[in-house]
């Protein structure tokens, strides 16, 4: 019995510590690279219900894209099997936001754990101060 309490404990840490990191963050989504396995990344917007995700190749011309929801955060893995080698862009637009994620395939395929650009929408502007006359 002492045992399947004990277990029980360390099971209600372990989610109590996985449910904090998906809504930490701040207003906005956070991307963050979970793993990269072969040619499959996986990868979570925190505090996001919904967004628009897009892959794009090096010239721009668009490859896939959806409207993603989720409850609590939104969970994505891509399978970039058939995908030529190369470079490639994830864009992920939300209510507040857009950003571009590089996206590398080779023998392996990688997605940077930071925005290559971002841009804030009209009224969301973070930190900055505008003089009107």
């Amino acid at each position: 019995m002492k045992k399947i309490a004990k277990l029980s404990l360390a099971a209600a840490l372990l989610f109590t510590g996985i449910s904090t990191y998906a809504i930490d963050g701040k207003e906005e989504f956070n991307l963050h690279v979970l793993k990269a396995n072969g040619k499959k990344i996986t990868f979570a917007l925190n505090r996001t219900q919904k967004a628009n995700l897009a892959i794009y190749d090096k010239e721009g011309t668009l490859i896939y894209s959806e409207n993603a929801t989720g409850k609590e955060g939104i969970l994505r893995t891509f399978s970039l099997e058939e995908f030529p080698e190369g470079t490639y862009f994830l864009e992920v637009e939300d209510s507040i936001k857009k950003a571009k994620y590089e996206i590398k395939i080779d023998d392996n395929a990688s997605l940077s754990r930071t925005a290559i650009s971002s841009v804030y929408k009209a009224g969301f502007a973070k930190n900055s101060s505008v003089a009107a006359r």
